[in-house]
């Protein structure tokens, strides 16, 4: 019995000073803050793009990789965390495999926004770039955008409130 209370007593112990140093301590989010920006994809309109590669482009970086499946596709481009967040030129270049031409080659210009971490620190990014083919690159993502990608998670068809639903004929 005796090797047993040395080891409760050290429970009270351990809790306590657990409980110290959480209680002091400031819940910060900054695990995983990093500048760059984001662009949702929606391909509407351009057939199958599985395996065309994108380039996405600002501040003098680059990122090339092969679109995944899918009907929308964020697209992310980190940034260097001492980046100037000036208002400057974001480049979308889309090439079908295969192909040395580009069906997409668009940019805008858009300033970074300061990400704070909650820890005092924080980075510069632009997260609400969007690309549809009868808008382009835009600066905002719209709603329809939003909700073919929530769509596409969901892996539920996409709504088309443009399509009349067809009614039986008597």
């Amino acid at each position: 019995m005796r090797t047993g209370l040395p080891l409760l007593l050290g429970v009270p112990a351990l809790l306590l000073a657990v409980s110290a140093c959480t209680a002091s301590a400031v819940p910060c989010a900054g695990v995983g803050v990093d500048s760059g920006v984001s662009v949702t994809f929606l391909r509407d309109g351009y057939g199958d793009l599985t395996g065309a590669s994108y380039e996405l482009c600002a501040r003098g970086e680059c990122v090339e990789r092969a679109l995944p499946p899918g009907r929308v596709t964020r697209l992310r481009l980190t940034l260097p965390l001492d980046v100037d967040p000036a208002r400057g030129p974001v480049r979308l270049r889309v090439t079908p495999w295969q192909s040395d031409d580009p069906v997409i080659d668009a940019s805008t210009e858009v300033e970074l926004m300061w990400q704070s971490d909650g820890c005092g620190g924080g980075a510069y990014n632009h997260t609400g770039l969007a690309f549809t083919k009868d808008d382009g690159l835009l600066t905002k993502v719209p709603e329809r955008v939003m909700e073919a990608w929530r769509a596409d998670l969901e892996g539920s068809p996409p709504a088309s409130p443009s399509t009349p639903t067809p009614t039986p004929t008597p």
